[in-house]
């Protein structure tokens, strides 16, 4: 805990605009927006699937044109690029709060999900990848807790800010404290940044030239075989546990249990998820990113497995520990493998693609599983297919390892 610390002490302003970005990324994420559901479908006058079919369009969307504006943090300024990004949040909030019409609820939705999910985690974990060089695992680590911590925190607030203020009311109020707080917080966290930039510039010119280190762009990755061979187990945990949470009330009431009592087990993935990180991060800066590839997905495996052979609520609460500690150590892991593997002046748009795949991945993770359970296949056997998967995309990951030597 020492070294975090004084690692903390060091850097703690920039360290801070990462977490601030992945907090702020939390008003353009599913269990933010979707506290909004019920008044959204009441007052477009949609039903469940009419609502689902739209926001997975906006999502589908955002994702898109992720992979095209996502190096945006190559090319331009890392202040002027958060504060457009922040500016087209507080835009899409704004929107959300006086659409009337169907369109002007997509283009909400779809503002949403580009610039909180989509950009905004991208930028603070692009940035901490690229100017930490000595201890990056801690800086991605650190900087990912702002994730969980909107998901404590965030929908509470929610809950509370429609009863007294009404659902528009509070998303004007969303719109409000992105300009007024996060924008000039994180202008004041990267002053000085400049200085910052030159040594990382600098660092990377002597890498090159000393070391023959080569800074890969995106092009070139398109073309190197282990991407594909790593690409399974970097979209796993989003594609297992998108399908496994989205399908939950059938998997519960399969294995016998409540609802209410699965629902606790949230509570233990997101501990897991901030000790996952934590705990990847110090492994990461001794060992590295691509290194610690071949053990990410083992906990979630070994709750996938405890899924396929247990009724037993335990079960339940033993997959959420094990899935959440995945969570947080594949977000620490992957976000410094990029790095390490390709280089970071071209960080911003090899992790757009990435992160654009996610969104594809999450987007077919409920259909897929949904095609499974309508076909008649026990849940038990849909975790062993599952439990397949990660053994597949683990076994691949020690092929393109291979590659490496």
């Amino acid at each position: 805990m020492w070294p975090y610390l004084r690692f903390i002490a060091r850097h703690r302003r920039f360290l801070a605009f990462g977490v601030l970005l992945a907090l702020a990324s939390s008003f353009g994420q599913t269990f933010f927006i979707a506290l909004f559901g019920a008044e959204l479908r009441a007052a477009m006058d949609l039903s469940h699937g009419e609502f689902g079919a739209l926001y997975s369009a906006a999502t589908l969307a955002s994702g898109l044109l992720l992979l095209w504006l996502g190096s945006a943090v190559d090319r331009f300024d890392l202040r002027a690029v958060t504060a457009c990004v922040c500016l087209g949040l507080v835009a899409s909030a704004a929107a959300m709060a006086v659409a009337e019409s169907l369109w002007l609820l997509l283009l909400a939705i779809f503002g949403l999900r580009l610039s909180g999910q989509g950009l905004l985690g991208h930028v603070s974990a692009t940035s901490m990848a690229r100017y930490f060089d000595d201890g990056r695992g801690r800086a991605l680590s650190i900087a990912s807790l702002g994730h969980p911590a909107g998901e404590a925190v965030f929908p509470a607030l929610a809950v509370i800010a429609i009863a007294a203020l009404g659902w528009r009311q509070s998303w004007a109020a969303v719109a409000a404290l992105v300009a007024l707080v996060v924008i000039p917080t994180s202008m004041w966290l990267l002053r000085g940044h400049a200085l910052r930039h030159d040594r990382m510039l600098a660092r990377a010119e002597r890498e090159v030239r000393d070391e023959g280190r080569r800074h890969w762009r995106r092009s070139e990755v398109l073309r190197d075989l282990r991407l594909y061979l790593i690409l399974p187990a970097v979209l796993a945990p989003a594609f297992i546990n998108t399908g496994v949470f989205f399908h939950q009330v059938h998997i519960v009431a399969s294995k016998g249990w409540s609802l209410s009592a699965f629902a606790a087990a949230f509570t233990v993935y997101a501990t897991s998820t901030v000790a996952g990180a934590l705990w990847a991060g110090a492994l990461v800066d001794r060992l590295g990113g691509v290194r610690m590839l071949k053990f990410v997905l083992l906990p979630l495996g070994a709750g996938l497995a405890i899924m396929a052979l247990s009724a037993h609520l335990a079960a339940a609460f033993a997959y959420m520990a094990l899935a959440g500690a995945t969570q947080g150590a594949a977000t620490t892991a992957f976000g410094a493998m990029w790095a390490e593997r390709y280089g970071y002046r071209h960080l911003g748009s090899i992790r757009a693609l990435a992160q654009s795949l996610m969104v594809l991945t999450t987007a077919l993770a409920p259909y897929t599983l949904g095609i499974l359970i309508d076909a008649g296949v026990s849940v038990e056997r849909v975790f062993a297919v599952l439990v397949a998967y990660v053994g597949v995309a683990v076994a691949l990951v020690m092929v393109a390892s291979r590659a490496d030597r």
